[in-house]
């Protein structure tokens, strides 16, 4: 059977050119790098290299052994350095899977105080789930709860589904209508500035269908790429939009944005710490989900909302 030093030895030889650059890349003798060569050309039946003083040059059969295993020797190579033995202590990388605007909102400013590697990916709940069974991700923010018995689920918070205006967006209007009377209601808002995101309007059909027991029947005059740009362009403008409340809270608390209306029966989501129930990274999960309940409180009600009538 063939050594596959030989094959990584022989294209040491023809990337270098000489058995001296060869032996350096490898950190072995030069005697032993001939030794490889030469069992390798004695296997193939070929002589694989013309050799000079100076220069060893590859010869046709030589070439095309080389576009042959060059690929495998250098994925091979690769799997080397990522799964070998170190002798130090390597950091621990982290997946962790949540929408755009929790990472911004929570993890983003601590990510640089983290002692181990952190990846982040920004997912659906379902497909998120998935990759946390599959072994992609080992931590999942989620608003919803998967069934898979292998997961635990810990709450840690809750967020509300909350309609807010901008800092300058006049709602004397609205101030003056009751609830009771959904048509006026709708007939306000629908005349109002707003503001949505590219791909994910469900807040929104949520909230409109648990007040009004109806889809929303117009289009957002402005649709930004996610929730934390719509929080940016109402800080500083006249319009509404339907947000969860832990987003909005700083900016409520400078006086940028307001808070209407939490709806006749407010939408409130508890959010998951979500992992493997047998998972090597418990340390490092905690450390994560300390910053988020220190973030996120359990119970978030700092802001008073607006009344109705």
């Amino acid at each position: 059977m063939v050594n596959l030093e030989w094959y990584r030895t022989f294209k040491a030889v023809y990337e270098t050119g000489t058995l001296t650059g060869a032996a350096q890349v490898l950190y072995a003798s030069q005697p032993g790098v001939s030794l490889h060569l030469g069992s390798l050309e004695s296997y193939t039946g070929y002589k694989l290299f013309d050799r000079s003083s100076r220069k060893m040059v590859p010869t046709e059969r030589g070439k095309v052994l080389y576009n042959h295993i060059k690929d495998a020797i250098a994925k091979l190579e690769d799997a080397e350095q990522c799964f070998r033995k170190s002798t130090e202590k390597d950091k621990p990388t982290i997946g962790v899977g949540m929408c755009m605007e929790t990472f911004q909102y929570t993890l983003e400013p601590y990510i640089a105080t983290l002692p181990f590697d952190v990846i982040i990916k920004f997912v659906e709940y379902r497909e998120a789930l998935a990759d946390l069974d599959k072994g992609i991700l080992d931590l999942v923010i989620s608003a919803r709860k998967g069934q898979n018995k292998n997961i635990d689920y810990r709450a840690f918070s809750k967020e509300k589904i909350v309609l807010v205006a901008g800092r300058d967006t006049d709602i004397t209007g609205f101030e003056s209508l009751a609830e009771g009377d959904a048509e006026s209601l709708q007939d306000w808002l629908k005349q109002q500035t707003w503001y949505g995101t590219t791909g994910d309007m469900e807040n929104l059909k949520m909230f409109w269908n648990v007040n009004f027991n109806r889809h929303p029947d117009f289009k957002c005059n402005y649709i930004v790429p996610n929730k934390s740009s719509i929080v940016r362009c109402l800080s500083n403008a006249q319009g509404v939009a339907v947000l969860p409340d832990f987003l909005c809270l700083d900016e409520m608390e400078k006086g940028n944005l307001k808070l209407l209306w939490e709806g006749k029966n407010p939408i409130e989501q508890t959010l998951y710490f979500a992992m493997r129930k047998k998972t090597i990274y418990a340390e490092e999960i905690k450390c994560i989900s300390d910053i988020f309940e220190k973030k996120m409180p359990a119970h978030q009600s700092s802001v008073k909302q607006h009344i109705i009538g």
